[in-house]
């Protein structure tokens, strides 16, 4: 069962962040922590949302504090990490390079936070914005919840 935390400055959370963080290989953290850092560059205005899920750390870029308003996310796992897009079905995808067969979400494993940067990555984040438009300031850091059973991170 997830519990929700107390609401939280942007330190507290950020605190929060780190310690979740702080729980995986070295160099998982290391890519988890710079697709983060690259994904709030680009998206300023995003609301983050932290849910340090049973399977996986994940962090929520949206429009608000709604999960239904998010665009993306970036999970880490014990072994990888991926960007997901959450309505990633309905994305032009002429280089097949989202990956997953549900009815909306599709994500793309990163192997550097670089890969974020390559034009088309890029171009798959310009088309889901327009779907689901983030605003260029009012950003913010949430922890929504934290799942009190986890299997190991490493």
């Amino acid at each position: 069962m997830a519990s929700k935390p107390a609401a939280a400055d942007g330190v507290e959370a950020q605190r929060q962040l780190d310690a979740f963080l702080s729980r995986y290989a070295p160099d998982v953290r290391a890519l988890g922590e710079a697709a983060i850092a690259k994904m709030r560059e680009r998206l300023p205005g995003a609301v983050q949302l932290v849910y340090d899920n049973y399977n996986a750390l994940v962090v929520g870029f949206g429009s608000s504090e709604r999960a239904s308003d998010a665009a993306f996310s970036i999970a880490l796992y014990p072994k990888w990490v991926r960007l997901f897009f959450l309505n990633g079905a309905a994305l032009p995808d002429p280089k097949k390079l989202l990956e997953g067969s549900g009815k909306g979400v599709r994500s793309i494993k990163l192997e550097s936070a670089d890969d974020l940067d390559k034009p088309v990555v890029r171009a798959l984040i310009k088309a889901a914005l327009r779907e689901q438009p983030i605003p260029a300031t009012g950003g913010r850091l949430v922890v929504r919840s934290i799942s009190a059973k986890q299997r190991p991170r490493r």
